[in-house]
């Protein structure tokens, strides 16, 4: 019975064994097992399944404070209507990750500002955590300047090898680093470590053909692209701003006439070796 247990002595064997789920919820399991009858193992399966969930919870909840994601942006929250050729399902299999970030593939959202690039990328990283993986979310030029910093400190491979934990880089806002020597050059060091080997996802308002406006080298600019679009899925995401569409949709329900929905003009998923989609 549960009563004749040691509990102090326990709760330290619990300790040791670092099962903090099963030392704080075993009384409650022991006291249901007793009144319904269980049998041992049956008890014995309960706090181990307890603990791994636990775990999970308390793994997930450490992911999501690492990850900096963009606060109450989720897949639910995400206007999939506002973009019909975006498919949901297509998404959805994205966020499973295992067909595409063990192989260190890249996701790649291109569009204007406003068109849900960076809301569908923080969505994207939460339901990887959820599932598993470790992301980052950061604009893309404030992580230029930490590892500019690590440069000057003769710590930059060391800063960008870090990296490495993270399944999935998310760099928000590419366009925004200026066109410097300095800042494109760790940039593209940090592309090139992690080519095939990790997966990062780049929201940018330029097209490809509009990336020497970053990289101010045209060679450079040629292996960033090259290096980003091998094995690579690509949504082109060219719609108005949900910004400006929501202002003039405020303005027309003003004046008594209906809402104005924009329409997608092309997304798409590519990949440059073979011309279909790595999800």
């Amino acid at each position: 019975m549960t009563k004749d247990i040691d509990h102090a002595r326990l709760a330290i064997i619990l300790n040791d064994l670092r099962l903090p789920a099963i030392k704080h919820g075993w009384p409650a399991f022991a006291e249901r097992a007793d009144k319904e009858g269980w049998p041992a193992a049956r008890f014995l399966a309960t706090l181990a399944e307890h603990e791994i969930a636990e775990r999970d919870r308390r793994r997930v909840e450490r992911h999501l404070a690492e990850a900096r994601l963009l606060p109450g942006k989720t897949l639910d929250s995400f206007d999939f209507e506002a973009l019909p050729m975006v498919s949901k399902a297509h998404v959805m299999a994205i966020c499973a990750g295992d067909s595409w970030l063990d192989k260190g593939a890249n996701l790649i959202l291109l569009g204007g500002p406003g068109g849900g690039k960076s809301h569908l990328a923080s969505a994207i990283g939460l339901a990887l955590i959820e599932n598993g993986w470790r992301v980052l979310f950061t604009r893309t030029s404030d992580l230029v300047q930490k590892l500019q910093v690590a440069r000057r400190e003769l710590a930059l491979e060391a800063a960008i090898a870090k990296l490495d934990k993270y399944h999935l880089l998310i760099l928000d806002d590419l366009a925004y680093v200026t066109k410097d020597q300095a800042e494109t050059s760790v940039l593209f060091e940090l592309i090139s470590a992690r080519y095939e080997r990790r997966s990062t996802l780049i929201t940018a308002n330029q097209p490809f053909g509009e990336w020497g406006k970053i990289f101010p080298d045209p060679a450079m600019t040629l292996a960033a692209v090259d290096r980003l679009v091998h094995h690579a899925t690509i949504f082109e995401m060219n719609v108005d701003s949900y910004r400006r569409r929501a202002a003039i949709d405020r303005k027309q329900q003003g004046a008594g006439r209906p809402p104005n929905f924009a329409t997608i003009k092309n997304v798409g998923a590519l990949s440059r070796r073979d011309n279909q989609p790595e999800t």
